[in-house]
């Protein structure tokens, strides 16, 4: 935790929940597995995209971005805040999209009155009322993951440390810009419309991976779009309509498991299978006990010899 502000997991689920329960009116996010400009385009309109990466902790800060240019004049006519406390990264990404398209998207009277709040802020003002914000740091804290074990220490993070940042790419007057609260300005990658965000975002998303290993896997996007039902309503896609109805039902189920800590549940079922065993008989329980560890070892071993073998083909191979 981190002065009140807890991780959330980087979730279409989570972010669509998270959205609507900001008062966004038909909105959400979808999940992209693939840099794939053709599968954004079908699901148009394309608002932004969030994008969760491994940061960088060692690397030293530029004059200039490594991909772009920032613009600061925008930084002030737009809506950018910069990151002010950890945490809020994955909410702060989502903000950067919705507010700054309060044109296309009925954003509620709540977040229409911060944004006109904080309208004539700097920056680093805005970051403040942001983390100050009680509306959006409880609702960015119900789709925390529930926890018994709560570490008020607080350090600074080292190289060795894997750290994890939001990022948002969005287009705004003719051009796709990168939203980074870590960074003094948004970064400007050239000119773009609402109709070829699509397909300029995709070679930004590609250059950025390409500054990691190839090795490197750990990235995640989902893309900020319309509500797809109203979309499979239009063209009387029932199919597809009742295919989102229960991926919403789904999502909400599994943002209800998110809220409950099974701690408690899974020790009083481990004490209920013991007791029950005891009950058995004197000897039953240590029975139990050595046919588990036995199977745990046969497991084991049969893995380790299957590990062997597999390496044992790949050389004759």
């Amino acid at each position: 935790m981190s002065a009140g502000w807890n991780t959330i997991e980087s979730d279409a689920g989570v972010f669509t929940y998270l959205l609507d329960n900001l008062g966004a009116k038909d909105v959400q996010f979808e999940e992209l597995f693939s840099l794939d400009a053709n599968f954004l385009r079908q699901r148009r309109p394309v608002y932004g995209v969030i994008f969760l990466f491994k940061y960088p902790v060692g690397e030293k800060p530029q004059d200039k971005p490594l991909d772009g240019v920032f613009d600061y004049d925008v930084a002030e006519s737009r809506f950018f805040a910069a990151q002010t406390i950890q945490n809020a990264c994955g909410t702060q990404a989502l903000l950067s999209v919705l507010l700054n398209k309060d044109d296309a998207i009925d954003i509620g009277p709540k977040l229409q009155d911060f944004k006109d709040f904080t309208r004539a802020f700097p920056a680093d003002l805005r970051g403040e009322a942001l983390s100050n914000s009680e509306l959006i740091r409880d609702v960015h804290n119900s789709f925390a993951r529930a926890s018994p074990f709560a570490d008020e220490a607080q350090r600074l993070a080292t190289e060795e440390d894997d750290v994890y940042h939001f990022v948002a790419y969005t287009e705004m007057g003719g051009k796709l810009y990168e939203l980074d609260g870590l960074q003094p300005a948004p970064i400007s990658h050239g000119s773009c419309s609402s109709e070829e965000f699509p397909d300029k975002v995709i070679p930004v998303l590609q250059r950025r991976i390409e500054r990691y290993p190839a090795q490197e896997i750990r990235f995640n996007l989902i893309a900020m779009v319309r509500d797809l039902r109203i979309r499979a309503r239009e063209i009387g896609d029932q199919g597809w309509l009742q295919q989102e109805e229960q991926k919403r039902t789904a999502w909400q189920w599994e943002n209800a498991l998110r809220r409950h800590n099974f701690v408690g549940f899974i020790g009083e079922t481990l004490k209920a299978v013991v007791r029950s065993k005891l009950h058995e008989g004197d000897t039953k329980y240590e029975e139990w006990v050595d046919e588990a560890t036995k199977t745990t070892s046969a497991r084991l071993t049969e893995r380790r010899k299957a590990k062997v073998q597999g390496g044992a083909n790949e050389e004759e191979a």
